[in-house]
């Protein structure tokens, strides 16, 4: 049987490709945060195998030769975080917090089981966002992490052609899982953690935001429709460098694309409300 690592998958998205690749028939190295975490990953079967692992932890990181085979045929790095705020806003402490989970934690990953990948002639996935590629008012740190994520998906890319290591990016859009139903909530607690000047200043971006993902929540997609399209990523004979989970993703990356980047800007402040 083929086998993969799956970071952050003790929830939503992590778990859901955890579970449809046991299904169908991969051995899987389940990372998770802490140990109450991925409880259904034991309870609903399959054959997965739970790693202590946050990405962020130099220990855990190098535990993984403790715990993976010899070779290893995936890894699908979904472990992230986002930081919600307008670039200004937002401290440098949160900007780096932001980098140290969705960048530099994935590299060490990917550092870390690279040989393993290589012996097998595996591939890699990275589980980016829309966001990487259609940048998003409010979530600025957010989307640069993504940006530098696909950058690096790029590079690899390139770097492992002589091995025959393919890398591939998965695009999700707007994902029913906790941190989109909580959604509101954390858009309040962020401006209620911002200075009284910056509340001020940013109340219509602050507004409006509350009313657009109001209004996307009620569109998300359920996160195995993108555990779906990370099972195509792996397994397909040619995958392709990049992969949106969901007609949502794929129209918000299509429009960021083919529109002049001032239009697009346009459509931003237009859905936010600003003058």
């Amino acid at each position: 049987m083929p086998s993969v690592l799956v970071t952050g998958a003790g929830r939503g998205i992590g778990e859901a490709i955890a579970l449809r690749l046991a299904r169908a028939g991969w051995t899987v190295f389940a990372g998770v945060r802490d140990d109450p975490t991925g409880e259904g990953l034991r309870l609903e079967g399959g054959e997965i195998t739970r790693v202590l692992l946050d990405i962020t932890n130099d220990a855990h990181v190098a535990a993984l030769a403790d715990h993976l085979p010899g070779r290893l045929d995936a890894v699908v790095n979904n472990a992230g975080i986002g930081v919600l705020g307008p670039v200004e806003a937002v401290s440098i402490p949160d900007f780096r917090r932001q980098f140290e989970v969705n960048v530099f934690g994935q590299v060490a990953v990917t550092q870390a089981v690279l040989p393993r990948v290589r012996a097998a002639g595996g591939r890699i996935v990275f589980i980016s966002s829309t966001g990487g590629r259609a940048p998003v008012p409010m979530e600025g740190a957010y989307c640069a992490s993504k940006f530098a994520l696909e950058a690096i998906a790029d590079v690899l890319r390139v770097e492992l052609r002589p091995w025959h290591v393919d890398v591939s990016v998965v695009q999700p859009g707007p994902t029913d899982t906790g941190p989109w139903r909580e959604i509101q909530p954390l858009f309040r607690e962020m401006e209620q953690g911002m200075a009284t000047s910056h509340r001020e200043l940013y109340a219509q971006h602050i507004s409006g935001m509350l009313k657009l993902v109001g209004t996307l929540q009620s569109r998300t997609v359920p996160p195995d429709v993108v555990a779906r399209v990370v099972e195509q990523a792996l397994t397909a004979r040619r995958p392709r460098a990049r992969y949106a989970a969901g007609a949502q993703a794929r129209a918000m990356v299509t429009m960021n694309a083919v529109l002049p980047t001032r239009l697009n800007d346009a459509i931003g402040a237009r859905l936010l409300g600003l003058r």
